[in-house]
């Protein structure tokens, strides 16, 4: 497994970048260009990242391909199908989004968010992006979330037989299918579930640390790495054990003196 940042790391050339990949000791990153940039920077930044050897694990989408606004929809699925063929362009090992939300919050929790309907909306649409573009050298996954598809293991392997895809896979976000307290108290043996399930299809994974606040109902936070419910030992070797290039990120944190600290820690286990 590489251990890489999913965090602005403030770069403003390939230089700066590869300076900064060099500081923090990472092996993987998010693509650090945009399909925006030049060509020439496009491929400075390859160049540097096959000199490195860094594996870029992920290029992100973060849109709400689901919007019940038809423009927004509209527009949102075709920046997806950009980025899935940005993705494929650079060989980035997944592109990245959320299956999207039945109202104006893109992540937000919705009650449509688990009507039939909307399942067979998000099967097409998933489908549609990954038919318009085609992608050879990168896959179309879904990060895992608290209150829409997929929000457990079981969830994301019905996603899968139904878009029936070869290029559609899975990123792993353990953290964002901890939404219950059982899950949380058998946190090791729901990761566990998660690796074991999903193992074949995980193109890129979140290593996230979580931490119950005792404030009624269940309060479920995102922690520093290290200071939560998360067996990070279990994490890195279950990654490992998939693929000894399996890109893991931190992420969430709220510097990069955080991220520093993170990464210290995360370099201490696998030692």
């Amino acid at each position: 497994m590489r251990l890489g940042i999913n965090g602005d790391l403030g770069h403003k050339n390939p230089e700066e970048w590869v300076l900064l990949i060099r500081k923090y000791g990472v092996r993987t990153a998010v693509a650090p260009m945009t399909k925006d940039d030049p060509m020439e920077i496009r491929n400075e930044y390859l160049s540097w990242a096959q000199k490195e050897d860094i594996v870029i694990g992920e290029v992100g989408v973060w849109k709400n391909v689901l919007d019940p606004d038809q423009k927004r929809r509209t527009a949102a699925i075709a920046y997806a199908k950009e980025q899935l063929a940005f993705a494929d362009e650079i060989g980035a090992r997944c592109c990245v989004n959320i299956t999207g939300a039945a109202g104006e919050v893109w992540d937000g929790y919705y009650p449509e968010n688990y009507t039939g309907a909307f399942w067979e909306q998000m099967i097409d649409v998933t489908r549609e992006i990954i038919d318009a573009v085609k992608p050879r050298r990168t896959y179309y996954t879904l990060e895992p979330m608290y209150w829409m598809h997929p929000d457990s293991p079981d969830d994301y392997l019905q996603i899968l037989k139904c878009v029936d895809r070869e290029r559609f896979g899975v990123h792993m976000d353990y953290a964002n299918m901890i939404n219950s307290f059982e899950k949380y108290h058998n946190c090791e043996l729901f990761i566990e579930e998660c690796f074991q399930k999903l193992g074949p299809y995980i193109k890129s994974v979140h290593a996230k640390d979580v931490i119950l606040k005792p404030i009624p109902p269940v309060t479920i936070h995102e922690t520093l790495p290290g200071t939560g419910r998360v067996n990070f030992r279990q994490v890195f070797d279950l990654a490992d054990k998939l693929d000894r290039d399996m890109p893991v990120f931190t992420e969430h944190l709220s510097s990069l003196e955080e991220y520093e600290k993170a990464l210290i820690y995360m370099k201490k286990v696998l030692r």
